[in-house]
Protein backbone atom coordinates (compact mmCIF):
# COMPACT_ATOMS: atom_id res chain seq x y z
CA UNK A 1 0.00 0.00 0.00
CA UNK A 2 1.18 3.52 -0.75
CA UNK A 3 0.14 6.22 1.72
CA UNK A 4 0.39 9.97 1.16
CA UNK A 5 -0.58 12.80 3.49
CA UNK A 6 -1.04 16.51 2.96
CA UNK A 7 -2.11 19.35 5.23
CA UNK A 8 -4.42 21.52 3.12
CA UNK A 9 -4.97 25.07 4.32
CA UNK A 10 -8.71 24.90 3.70
CA UNK A 11 -11.61 23.48 5.67
CA UNK A 12 -12.82 19.90 5.21
CA UNK A 13 -16.01 21.23 3.60
CA UNK A 14 -13.97 23.17 1.02
CA UNK A 15 -11.77 20.16 0.23
CA UNK A 16 -14.84 17.92 0.11
CA UNK A 17 -16.38 20.30 -2.42
CA UNK A 18 -13.54 19.49 -4.81
CA UNK A 19 -13.73 15.73 -4.22
CA UNK A 20 -17.50 15.78 -4.64
CA UNK A 21 -17.27 17.45 -8.07
CA UNK A 22 -16.36 14.63 -10.44
CA UNK A 23 -16.03 17.05 -13.36
CA UNK A 24 -12.99 18.61 -11.64
CA UNK A 25 -10.92 15.41 -11.24
CA UNK A 26 -8.90 16.26 -14.33
CA UNK A 27 -7.63 19.39 -12.56
CA UNK A 28 -5.88 17.50 -9.79
CA UNK A 29 -5.64 13.76 -10.57
CA UNK A 30 -2.21 13.28 -12.14
CA UNK A 31 -2.36 11.52 -15.50
CA UNK A 32 -5.99 12.38 -16.24
CA UNK A 33 -6.37 13.72 -19.76
CA UNK A 34 -10.17 14.03 -19.88
CA UNK A 35 -13.17 13.42 -17.67
CA UNK A 36 -15.42 11.46 -20.04
CA UNK A 37 -18.55 11.07 -17.90
CA UNK A 38 -19.74 11.60 -14.34
CA UNK A 39 -22.82 9.94 -12.92
CA UNK A 40 -25.30 12.60 -11.73
CA UNK A 41 -25.29 10.96 -8.29
CA UNK A 42 -21.50 11.40 -7.82
CA UNK A 43 -20.12 10.86 -5.13
CA UNK A 44 -22.89 8.59 -3.79
CA UNK A 45 -21.98 4.93 -3.27
CA UNK A 46 -22.09 3.11 -6.62
CA UNK A 47 -21.68 6.28 -8.71
CA UNK A 48 -19.16 6.11 -11.57
CA UNK A 49 -16.62 8.49 -13.01
CA UNK A 50 -15.11 7.68 -16.42
CA UNK A 51 -11.78 9.27 -17.30
CA UNK A 52 -9.11 8.95 -19.97
CA UNK A 53 -5.66 8.62 -18.46
CA UNK A 54 -2.22 8.42 -19.98
CA UNK A 55 0.73 10.26 -21.37
CA UNK A 56 0.71 11.63 -24.90
CA UNK A 57 -0.91 9.14 -27.28
CA UNK A 58 -0.62 6.25 -24.80
CA UNK A 59 -4.04 6.34 -23.15
CA UNK A 60 -6.65 4.10 -21.63
CA UNK A 61 -10.08 4.64 -20.22
CA UNK A 62 -10.51 4.22 -16.48
CA UNK A 63 -13.66 3.87 -14.41
CA UNK A 64 -13.79 4.89 -10.76
CA UNK A 65 -16.65 3.56 -8.66
CA UNK A 66 -17.51 5.04 -5.26
CA UNK A 67 -17.38 2.30 -2.61
CA UNK A 68 -17.64 4.45 0.57
CA UNK A 69 -18.92 8.01 0.88
CA UNK A 70 -19.02 9.87 4.18
CA UNK A 71 -19.35 13.54 3.18
CA UNK A 72 -16.54 15.75 4.45
CA UNK A 73 -14.84 12.71 6.10
CA UNK A 74 -14.14 9.82 3.73
CA UNK A 75 -14.28 8.85 0.08
CA UNK A 76 -13.18 5.38 -1.10
CA UNK A 77 -12.96 4.63 -4.80
CA UNK A 78 -12.25 1.53 -6.82
CA UNK A 79 -10.32 2.51 -9.94
CA UNK A 80 -10.55 -0.02 -12.79
CA UNK A 81 -8.08 0.36 -15.65
CA UNK A 82 -8.11 -2.73 -17.84
CA UNK A 83 -5.83 -4.51 -18.64
CA UNK A 84 -3.97 -3.31 -15.54
CA UNK A 85 -6.56 -4.40 -12.98
CA UNK A 86 -8.01 -2.32 -10.18
CA UNK A 87 -6.91 -0.39 -7.13
CA UNK A 88 -8.54 0.91 -3.98
CA UNK A 89 -8.10 4.61 -3.38
CA UNK A 90 -9.18 5.70 0.10
CA UNK A 91 -9.22 9.37 1.05
CA UNK A 92 -9.77 10.52 4.62
CA UNK A 93 -10.31 14.16 5.56
CA UNK A 94 -9.34 14.96 9.13
CA UNK A 95 -10.11 18.42 10.57
CA UNK A 96 -6.89 20.07 11.73
CA UNK A 97 -7.73 23.42 13.27
CA UNK A 98 -9.46 25.27 10.43
CA UNK A 99 -7.56 23.15 7.90
CA UNK A 100 -7.70 19.59 6.57
CA UNK A 101 -5.26 16.72 6.88
CA UNK A 102 -5.95 14.55 3.82
CA UNK A 103 -4.65 10.98 3.94
CA UNK A 104 -4.72 9.01 0.70
CA UNK A 105 -4.14 5.23 0.71
CA UNK A 106 -3.68 3.32 -2.55
CA UNK A 107 -3.75 -0.47 -2.69
CA UNK A 108 -3.95 -2.81 -5.70
CA UNK A 109 -7.00 -5.08 -5.67
CA UNK A 110 -6.48 -7.28 -8.74
CA UNK A 111 -4.45 -7.55 -11.92
CA UNK A 112 -0.71 -7.16 -12.49
CA UNK A 113 -0.47 -4.54 -9.74
CA UNK A 114 -0.92 -7.31 -7.17
CA UNK A 115 2.22 -9.12 -8.38
CA UNK A 116 4.25 -5.91 -8.67
CA UNK A 117 3.12 -4.63 -5.30
CA UNK A 118 6.04 -3.66 -3.10
CA UNK A 119 8.62 -0.99 -2.48
CA UNK A 120 9.44 0.13 -6.07
CA UNK A 121 5.80 0.33 -7.22
CA UNK A 122 4.58 1.78 -3.92
CA UNK A 123 7.29 4.46 -4.15
CA UNK A 124 6.23 5.50 -7.68
CA UNK A 125 2.56 5.52 -6.64
CA UNK A 126 3.39 7.55 -3.51
CA UNK A 127 5.23 10.15 -5.64
CA UNK A 128 2.26 10.35 -8.05
CA UNK A 129 -0.22 10.61 -5.18
CA UNK A 130 1.92 13.29 -3.52
CA UNK A 131 1.77 15.28 -6.75
CA UNK A 132 -2.03 14.87 -6.83
CA UNK A 133 -2.42 16.07 -3.24
CA UNK A 134 -0.19 19.06 -3.95
CA UNK A 135 -2.40 20.02 -6.92
CA UNK A 136 -5.56 19.49 -4.87
CA UNK A 137 -4.14 21.63 -2.04
CA UNK A 138 -3.22 24.46 -4.43
CA UNK A 139 -6.72 24.52 -5.92
CA UNK A 140 -8.38 24.42 -2.48
CA UNK A 141 -6.16 27.21 -1.11
CA UNK A 142 -6.65 29.36 -4.22
CA UNK A 143 -10.44 28.96 -4.00
CA UNK A 144 -10.39 29.53 -0.24
CA UNK A 145 -8.49 32.81 -0.75
CA UNK A 146 -10.85 33.90 -3.55
CA UNK A 147 -13.85 33.13 -1.33
CA UNK A 148 -12.31 35.11 1.56
CA UNK A 149 -11.68 38.11 -0.74
CA UNK A 150 -15.27 38.07 -1.96
CA UNK A 151 -16.55 37.95 1.60
CA UNK A 152 -17.92 34.42 1.15
CA UNK A 153 -20.09 35.40 -1.80
CA UNK A 154 -19.99 33.22 -4.89
CA UNK A 155 -19.03 35.00 -8.05
CA UNK A 156 -21.00 34.28 -11.25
Amino acid sequence: MARSRRLILSSPSEVWGLLADGHRYGEWVTGTQHVLAVDPSWPDVGARLRVRVGVGRLTLDDVCVVRVCEPEHRLDLEAKADPFGAARIAMRLIPWGGNTLLILDWHPLRGPGIRMHGLPVDYVVAVRNGMMLTKLARIAVREHAADALSGGRSTP
